[in-house]
């Protein structure tokens, strides 16, 4: 994201709650150390700023409170002090998850946090990017299932008639980048994805990765029973603060959900901009997932 903005010619400030992570990615006076419920460390990040890009969020945990703090009150933060600020414009990089709130509750902390995000700003021009799976360089959430795929099954945890969208890290941040560089920032709602107009099913999935390792790929459907034990536990555990967990029962609901497939707005609603990176040409350029050559069985 950070080299996409760059690439603008634009001056970018980010926030950053260790710095050092930062470092040769950024000059060290626009790098701002603190987090979302620092105002003082917010308030220094927003001054001057034209447009503002939000795209932190909380991905793990058990409750909406632990979604919440992040998803709802830490992007209300921001977005408050972008509308102090006198900037143009805010964008608010959400997940399509928040299209299916009763999920859940991390689906629900993103609609939530879409809404007062809204509210928060006023009448500052306000676009919601809501991105379904994301992989590519960088990634660690997809990175595993490509690794079981690659080795020949492909885990179906709901419906194998289940269709998804997908996009490249990449296009997603010259999406981003497309919007900071327009000449009015726009305003609106994009599901965005890889151009597929109806996504993947498990089937076309499993044949892009077949494309590039020549191996079968055998879809696997996962009994219920095998996860619902695991999610339980970790549900409660995470209730109780002794982890933050991934995998809990509402995750499962939003793994079996039928249909992640985008469809509001379009590559249209923001100037310049529109997908370039298909499912091979995106797996091709995601490091980490395939077998060394002559590796396995």
């Amino acid at each position: 994201m950070l080299a996409a903005l760059s690439d603008t010619g634009a001056r970018v400030r980010a926030l950053a709650r260790n710095p050092e992570r930062l470092e040769g990615m950024l000059p060290p006076e626009d790098v701002v150390g603190g987090t979302l419920d620092d105002d003082h460390a917010l308030q220094a990040l927003t001054e001057g700023a034209d447009r503002i890009i939000h795209c932190a969020g909380a991905v793990r945990g058990a409750t909406r409170e632990q979604f919440d703090a992040v998803n709802v009150a830490g992007a209300a933060r921001v977005a408050g002090h972008a509308r102090e600020s006198g900037a143009e414009g805010f964008l608010l990089i959400s997940s399509l998850a928040a299209r299916e709130p009763q999920l859940s509750p991390y689906a629900a902390s993103k609609h939530a946090g879409e809404t007062a995000v809204g509210e928060a700003l006023g009448d500052l021009p306000l676009f919601v990017i809501r991105p379904p799976a994301v992989y590519g360089p960088g990634d660690r959430e997809m990175l595993p299932l490509l690794k079981t795929m690659a080795r020949g099954t492909a885990p179906v945890f709901g419906s194998p008639d289940a269709r998804f969208s997908l996009v490249f890290v990449d296009d997603l941040a010259r999406a981003a980048s497309a919007w900071a560089a327009a000449d009015a920032p726009p305003r609106g709602l994009l599901e965005i994805d890889d151009g597929r107009t109806r996504g993947y099913s498990w089937t076309e999935f499993a044949a892009g990765i077949e494309s590039i390792t020549g191996r079968p790929v055998r879809l696997r459907q996962i009994p219920p029973f095998v996860l619902n034990l695991p999610a339980a536990v970790n549900g409660l555990a995470g209730k109780l603060g002794l982890v933050s967990p991934m995998l809990t029962p509402g995750k499962l609901r939003e793994l079996r959900h039928p249909d992640w497939v985008c469809r509001a707005g379009g590559p249209e609603l923001i100037p310049g901009w529109k997908p370039e990176i298909g499912l091979h040409e995106g797996l091709l350029a995601t490091p980490g997932w395939q077998q060394p050559s002559g590796a396995g069985a």
